[in-house]
């Protein structure tokens, strides 16, 4: 039997009303399979933030997107005799696949992130451990994280937070979610709507409205190096308040709440 593996912070993922997820559901001959819309009807769920999130543009997302494939044009040589319309499949199937190793690779570092808070260290991704650990403690001051906790909430959205405190900064709290990327200039990192609006209902989710929300920006080009991009209140606000537009939306559109 082949299993499914999702990750929480990926688009069209369910999640009971009890916080629990819903990744998968059984297919009628027995395997496991994506959950879809209609089963979440039949099942009462509720969409994952990043599922409404997809419901808006993402230029960053849409330009990396286009970067990879002209890099595979430029860089896949063409045969002499090959078709047009062959040569542009391959593009479109190398560009994928870089795109499948990058997922695979940010996989990667958010386990290793959360197993460092579990108390497990990893070998070949040690730096990258440290590296978050380290950066963390000097800028908060926070040494111990929950992670991976999973949510629902009554207004019908769920998700899975990477890291949060609950105690952080006298009770408000502190979430953060994990970007692993390619850099080597912090300088040069962008931060989008789209993570201030996910880290805004990630703090609504979990119950603390009112804590202090991050992106923590993970380099895969040098291990080690990281980047933490906090929103100020009024970010963290005025994200809140897109998420909600989007999440009216999506609800409208799909005809589930």
């Amino acid at each position: 039997m082949t299993t499914l593996v999702a990750r929480a912070s990926e688009s069209l993922h369910w999640y009971n009303r009890d916080g629990s997820p819903q990744y998968t559901v059984k297919a009628k001959n027995g395997s496991d399979r994506y959950t879809t819309l209609r089963d979440a009807r039949t099942m009462s769920l509720v969409p994952s933030v990043t599922t409404i999130i997809k419901s808006a543009a993402s230029p960053g997302l849409e330009a990396w997107k286009l970067n990879q494939m002209l890099l595979a044009a430029l860089t896949l040589p063409r045969a002499p005799d090959e078709a047009e319309t062959s040569f542009v499949q391959r593009v479109i199937a190398d560009s994928k696949e870089h795109a499948k190793m990058a997922a695979e690779r940010g996989t990667k570092v958010h386990e290793a992130v959360e197993s460092f808070y579990n108390g497990v260290m990893q070998a070949d991704m040690m730096e990258y451990q440290v590296g978050v650990y380290t950066k963390l403690e000097d800028t908060y001051g926070i040494t111990k994280f929950d992670c991976e906790k999973s949510f629902a909430h009554e207004l019908g959205f769920g998700g899975k937070v990477d890291l949060f405190s609950s105690t952080a900064f006298e009770g408000k709290g502190l979430v953060l979610d994990i970007k692993s990327k390619e850099f080597t200039d912090p300088a040069k990192v962008d931060a989008y709507d789209e993570h201030m609006m996910q880290l805004s209902a990630y703090r609504v989710g979990l119950g603390i409205p009112e804590a202090r929300i991050a992106n923590v920006f993970v380099s895969v080009l040098q291990p080690g190096l990281v980047l933490v991009k906090e929103w100020t209140p009024e970010e963290a606000n005025r994200g809140w308040t897109m998420f909600q537009s989007l999440l009216n939306f999506w609800q409208a559109k799909n005809q589930h709440k």
